[in-house]
């Protein structure tokens, strides 16, 4: 019995963690356009360990591919915007990556919430 509350106490503990991660994730990205989202990222990194075997699990590995596809994006659209030719298609990339990022962001948090394993 004791057992069982220490396991609820930690997951609930693993995913409040996760929880203020898609805050501040979420922060960076709309103050800063995700400049600063290598601070939760690096929390996702040393955390995600101690969340093996639950849900929670599957949110870090979300906002640690999330961030890491979003800034290839932004990369991609860095070297057409270089090509100055391709400026608007640079546009349309960090638009398109921004809008992909924000439903991430709230589709973990939305699952997160419901005690949910997000889609690999």
């Amino acid at each position: 019995m004791s057992q069982d509350i220490i396991l609820d106490t930690q997951l609930q503990q693993t995913k409040n963690l996760a929880w203020w991660l898609y805050l501040i994730h979420g922060a960076s990205f709309v103050f800063s356009l995700g400049a600063f989202s290598f601070i939760p990222l690096i929390i996702n990194y040393v955390k995600r360990g101690e969340a093996a075997g639950t849900f929670v699990y599957s949110h870090h590995s979300w906002m640690i591919r999330s961030f890491w596809w979003y800034l290839a994006w932004i990369v991609v659209g860095a070297i057409l915007w270089i090509t100055l030719i391709g400026i608007p298609l640079a546009f349309l990339v960090w638009g398109v990556a921004w809008l992909w990022k924000a439903y991430r962001l709230l589709r973990g948090f939305i699952d997160l919430n419901n005690n949910s394993p997000v889609p690999m």
